[in-house]
């Protein structure tokens, strides 16, 4: 498909216009204007869609910013606008650049005649595969503006999902950067000062001083090497991590760890049942909404479990029973779809785990910093005390052989005048 930029005098208006629209060819391009009681004056043609429409993604689509269309978009389109003026409206909300241009080519392409869906797949960078599929199922069943309100209340939950994470995780990492500067200003700093003072005392020194002193000079005198250790080590961990079998190990381990592993659990059963009440609302069949949601999740054992389940209901098992048999999806889960099941109420459900599951993520994150506070200082106070342990330990021991420690600053004697 084509992109022209046309010039067009508006039949009833005899105003004059101006816009992009997506054609197969300057003639369809023209009939499609005709159509919409314009007509054209000039018609130039533009650049040919790629793949992706033609737009590099130079910075990526903030999602609050993806909500905020969505939710503009769903109250316009509820409101009875036309879908192509509810998206000009909608695009001009947009304050990003090149998520308006974005916009601006998806309206093109409905205009020239695809579905809203297929104009939003042309971005999968962007739009989901569930956000594609809610669409798709809207526009097929009549109830596009129902799905779009559904659909921006998926967007909106999940959001706030991953704020609140995101937001209990903060203080956790400001309090190990602390741990860190607190270390290496002792190791730099502290250390060498002691180490010279045992220098002078010619006496043997304790394992553990004498390793926390080897460990200091080594950080401040190979400080570029050590450095680029640490910089090579976080790159290959990183590097390990974007691996099929880092990204296994990692997801496998965020379900596993101790306190927040549990809410990492939680965080997922309400992702996958938030998105598999939107798709089972709005019409999608369960196979499909099980294989969409699974790619939703962002964690692929989980995703695993599920394409698994769905395998398990393709061959007539209930979804319930499919679930029930794994570890990793909390029991809540597949005891209220079986009720969920047995009453014909299966997408209401799920939208009732979804609820509960994001209030307990909410509680989770409001107790995480109470839980992971002491553990903090716990570790903080432990790698002080190892620290004073090494300095504090020769010294004792050599006042009790009757040695006094020299003083650490010069003397200067004073003369008369």
């Amino acid at each position: 498909m084509i992109e022209f930029q046309y010039t067009a005098k508006d039949k009833k208006s005899n105003e004059v216009v101006k816009g992009k629209i997506s054609a197969d060819s300057q003639m369809a391009a023209a009939d499609i204007l005709n159509s919409k009681d314009l007509y054209p004056i000039k018609i130039t043609k533009g650049s040919k869609q790629s793949l992706f429409g033609g737009i590099r993604l130079l910075n990526k689509i903030k999602d609050k910013d993806l909500v905020l269309f969505t939710r503009q978009l769903a109250t316009l389109v509820n409101a009875g606008l036309p879908i192509n003026q509810a998206l000009t409206t909608a695009t001009n909300q947009v304050n990003d650049k090149n998520f308006t241009e974005i916009l601006e080519k998806i309206s093109a392409s409905v205009e020239g005649g695809q579905t809203l869906a297929d104009s939003f797949a042309q971005y999968p960078e962007i739009f989901s595969k569930v956000y594609t599929n809610l669409v798709h199922a809207g526009e097929q069943s009549g109830t596009l503006d129902d799905t779009l309100q559904r659909l921006a209340e998926l967007q909106e939950n999940q959001l706030k999902l991953s704020r609140k994470i995101r937001g209990a995780l903060i203080y956790p990492v400001i309090v190990l950067v602390v741990i860190i500067i607190v270390l290496i200003y002792m190791l730099s700093t502290v250390m060498p000062q002691i180490s010279n003072l045992y220098t002078e005392l010619n006496k043997p020194l304790p394992l553990l001083t004498q390793l926390t002193i080897g460990f200091s000079g080594l950080v401040t005198t190979f400080w570029p090497i050590t450095i680029l250790l640490i910089l090579a080590t976080a790159i290959g961990i990183r590097a390990y991590f974007r691996t099929p079998n880092g990204i296994r190990n990692w997801h496998r381990l965020k379900l596993k760890l101790p306190v927040i592993g549990i809410l990492f659990k939680k965080v997922y059963m309400a992702r996958f049942s938030r998105t598999m009440s939107s798709l089972v609302n709005s019409g999608v069949p369960l196979l499909e909404a099980l294989s969409i949601s699974a790619d939703s999740i962002n964690n692929v054992i989980l995703a695993d479990i599920v394409k698994g389940a769905s395998e398990d209901v393709r061959s007539g098992k209930s979804l319930s029973s499919a679930l029930s048999k794994n570890e990793y999806f909390l029991k809540l889960v597949p005891q209220m779809i079986k009720v969920g099941e047995e009453s014909g109420t299966l997408g209401e459900m799920l939208a009732k785990i979804a609820t509960y599951y994001e209030e307990e993520v909410d509680q989770a994150v409001k107790n995480l910093s109470t839980v992971i506070e002491p553990i903090l200082i716990v570790i903080l106070g432990g790698m002080v005390f190892f620290i004073i342990l090494a300095i504090l330990y020769p010294i004792y021991s050599l006042v009790g052989e009757g040695i006094t420690p020299p003083s650490t600053t010069p003397s200067s004697t004073s003369q008369p005048r």
